[in-house]
């Protein structure tokens, strides 16, 4: 394998570009994670997925948003990477396996293979918190369901919960973009969150399928997000307006989900390889 060799993968249109940690000639500062994931200076992404040695399970993976920051945990960006470790032999074959993320050790499984490429992977992607102060959320209350939250002229019922990364939920009886894109980066950075949230605004279709739309930390408007739809999940289950096991429907396209009665989330759905590459050492020059 050449010397900053990458692949970059897409789940249901949340991208990410994958690099080896022991491959690379590059130190990964936050600069040059901004300028990677820029389409005008480098890829284009919505992260960047790194892999890392781990002394607690057979593979660690560190995470990075679009803007620099370091995110605890990806649903999309661990099924990515599953399919980057099956795909180019690091698992030696196996269809299970786990994964080290700053959010938690996860399982996981290779479910589809297509001309022996990983195509469709499930993700144990962890148990869901909702008490406020793991989440974090600063509040005076125990669990942050219904909580109040006005943002500029607009007050919002928010349900917060983390899933090994914070997520604030949001019912809406029709989904509106421009709210979200307005609202969004108003509520991430509100200063409840001290580090930040993820949101989704969440109109429930059925018993067992629920439609969202996405605005993620550090990252902005998402066509679709893994542990977003995790969180989305097991707020409706909390809230009793869904069964444990749905579908959630995205601009990307749609996840399994299923909430045990402990509050354990698995999470099922496909991956696709975009390209593979070198870097040019002219991208890491002033």
């Amino acid at each position: 394998m050449d010397k900053n060799f990458f692949v970059k993968s897409h789940g249901l249109g949340n991208e990410y570009i994958v690099l080896d940690n022991e491959n690379i000639t590059f130190n990964l500062n936050e600069e040059l994670i901004r300028k990677l994931c820029n389409i005008h200076y480098g890829i284009g992404s919505d992260g960047i997925l790194l892999k890392v040695p781990s002394d607690k399970a057979d593979f660690g993976l560190r995470i990075f948003n679009p803007d620099g920051s370091e995110a605890e945990k990806s649903g999309n960006g661990l099924r990515i990477f599953c399919k980057y470790l099956y795909d180019y032999g690091w698992t030696d074959g196996r269809t299970e396996f786990t994964v080290e993320t700053k959010g938690g050790v996860v399982k996981a499984k290779i479910e589809k293979i297509e001309n022996c490429k990983a195509r469709e992977i499930t993700v144990d992607i962890g148990k869901a918190t909702f008490r406020a102060k793991e989440i974090p959320v600063n509040i005076n209350q125990e669990e942050c369901l219904d909580y109040p939250l006005k943002v500029e002229d607009k007050t919002f019922k928010i349900n917060c919960v983390s899933v090994g990364n914070p997520h604030c939920v949001i019912l809406v009886d029709e989904l509106d973009t421009d709210i979200v894109k307005k609202y969004g980066k108003l509520i991430e950075n509100a200063p409840i969150f001290p580090n930040r949230i993820n949101v989704q605004f969440v109109k429930p279709i059925s018993r067992n399928e629920v439609e969202i739309r996405i605005w993620e930390r550090g990252a902005g408007y998402t066509l679709a997000s893994g542990t977003s739809s995790s969180a989305v999940a097991s707020v409706m289950v909390k809230k009793g307006l869904t069964d444990r096991e749905l579908k959630v429907k995205m601009e990307g396209g749609e996840l399994k989900i299923y909430v045990d009665e402990e509050f354990n989330i698995r999470m099922t759905g496909e991956v696709r390889e975009i390209c593979i590459g070198v870097l040019s050492e002219e991208l890491f020059k002033e």
